[in-house]
Order: C-alpha cells, then sequence, then structure tokens
C-alpha cells in the first residue's frame, strides 16, 4: 500500500498586512505552484489589540476566492456589492473574488483575543472573471462532529470520509474541490481521512504534535505532502490540525498584490480597470 509522505516541513514568517495587522505568514508569495490550488495562508492570533485593531480597510481582490476562519474574536466584512457580515468565533466567510471586489475587514472588538486563520484558493482561467459572491456562516450552520475514535472535525468544506462515517462541509466547489476541516486529535488517537489520489494535501499543526507517515510535526510546522496514497495521522499527546487538501488547477499563476491570474497582460488589465473606476462592473 502506498502512503503519502511528507515533501516539506516549513514554519511561517513574521509579518503584517493591512494597516498593520500582525500576523504569520505560512505559505505564499514565491513559488505558489507548490500549493496549488492554495495561494497563501496566513495565522493571526494575538489579545494585544495593538496588533489587530487597525483592521483591514477597503481593498481590492481579483481572480480567487478568499476564506476566512475565526478561531475567536468578531471581524465586520463591507464590500461594494452591498454585503454586510459580521464574522464572529467559529464562524467562516467565504468569497469569491472572481470579476472583482472591493472590501473591508474590520475587527469588531478592543480587547480580548482575534485569532484565526485567511487562505486565499485559486480559481481556474474560466472562472476568474464571473460574478462575484459573499456569504458568511455562522458557527451553527458548519457541520461539527466526534468520529467514534474521539477526534472532532470541524467540516468546512468538502467531504470527511473516515472511520465509516461521511459527512459534508458547508462548502463544495467544483474544479478545485477543496477539502478544509479543522481537526482535534486526542492524545493517542489516529486518522485516516480519505483523500482522492491526485489531490495535493497541506498539514498546519497548530496544537500538540502529530505524526505523518513516520515524521513528527511539531507545533507551528506546516507539511506539504506527496499526491498519491493513503494517508494516516497519529498523534501520542493530542494535536490540533487545519487540513487543507485540493486538486490542483495547473495552470499559470500570475500574481500581482490582491490580483491572481494567468498572465501579465491579465494582470495590467486589473490595474487598469481599478485606475478607471471599472474595477467592478
Amino acid at each position: 500500500m502506498t502512503t503519502r509522505e511528507v515533501l516539506s516541513v516549513s514554519t511561517g514568517r513574521a509579518t503584517s498586512d493591512g494597516a498593520g495587522v500582525s500576523l504569520t505568514r505560512l505559505f505564499g508569495g514565491a513559488a505558489p505552484e507548490r500549493f496549488d490550488p492554495f495561494l497563501m495562508l496566513d495565522e493571526f492570533g494575538s489579545d494585544n489589540p495593538d496588533e489587530y485593531i487597525t483592521g483591514f480597510p477597503a481593498h481590492p481582490h481579483r481572480g480567487f476566492e478568499t476564506i476566512t476562519y475565526m478561531l475567536e474574536g468578531r471581524m465586520r466584512h463591507e464590500d461594494h456589492l452591498g454585503n454586510v457580515g459580521l464574522l464572529e468565533s467559529g464562524g467562516v466567510q467565504w468569497m469569491t473574488a472572481a470579476r472583482g471586489v472591493i472590501h473591508s475587514e474590520m475587527p469588531q472588538q478592543e480587547h480580548g483575543a482575534m485569532r484565526g486563520f485567511q487562505m486565499w484558493l485559486n480559481l481556474p482561467a474560466k472562472n476568474k472573471l464571473d460574478e462575484p459572491s459573499y456569504r458568511d456562516f455562522s458557527p451553527a450552520e458548519i457541520p461539527r462532529i466526534t468520529l467514534p475514535s474521539g477526534v472532532e472535525a470541524v467540516v468546512i468544506a468538502g467531504q470527511l470520509c473516515a472511520e465509516g462515517v461521511t459527512q459534508a462541509g458547508a462548502v463544495q466547489r467544483p474544479d478545485t474541490e477543496p477539502q478544509l476541516f479543522d481537526l482535534c486529535l486526542p492524545a493517542g488517537t489516529r486518522l485516516r481521512p480519505q483523500v482522492s489520489d491526485g489531490q495535493r494535501v497541506i498539514l498546519y499543526v497548530f496544537d500538540g504534535e502529530l505524526m505523518v507517515g513516520g515524521q513528527r510535526l511539531a507545533k507551528n510546522q506546516l507539511a506539504r505532502l506527496s499526491d498519491q496514497g493513503e494517508l494516516e495521522l497519529s498523534t501520542s499527546s493530542g494535536a490540533r490540525v487545519l487540513f487543507l487538501a485540493g486538486r490542483p488547477i495547473n495552470e499559470p499563476i500570475v500574481q500581482y498584490g490582491p490580483f491572481v491570474m494567468n498572465s501579465r497582460e491579465e494582470i495590467e488589465q486589473a490595474l487598469r480597470d481599478l485606475r478607471d473606476g471599472v474595477f467592478t462592473h
């Protein structure tokens, strides 16, 4: 039986984004093809308001989807489409920027912890100029299950199949077929989630430690796995893991800041559209 191997292990780098929000960029920027169809993964987490209070004032996106998973805290979304939403602890914001969205994400608290993840998911060329859309999911709308082994799973996107249980997530997407889970493995447990051959798998351990194919992953380590074979996760002391999987698009990726297209010419067009005030039309 072929098992998935760990191809690379990395830790994020401290940076800031928006109007000065402190965060850790786990991947993104250089060589995004390694993580295709995912473009970026950021972790934010602080109980110091000075590190998050300035938020993310109005800014544009084109060509991909953004997914924000809030572990703790409250963030208000507004966009040019007239959408207004409040992302609360345990909730998810899923925005398909496609042709273009101008939005803001601003904290709705002046003290306490603000903690979560934002990831960027690419769109295939055929969908990059589609109509944009936005959806907030409250915690109650996102399936949360406990498997027979005691493993707890928040099933945000795709479908979790393990231990004779199948649970569909809140979001389903064609083409990239994303699977996005928050997994909590108690000490002494193992999990064999079913993942189709050809799907890229990325694991981020944000608490405890995890064993994958005989390799130990410590807290704050991110692993990129091979694209074929069975997958087994285990832990002796307990772990909490952000699980990302998706089908690579295998198209050229050209990124300039908040725009991700397939060619430099399309990036230049996005910049002209923004300059000329027709970005969202």
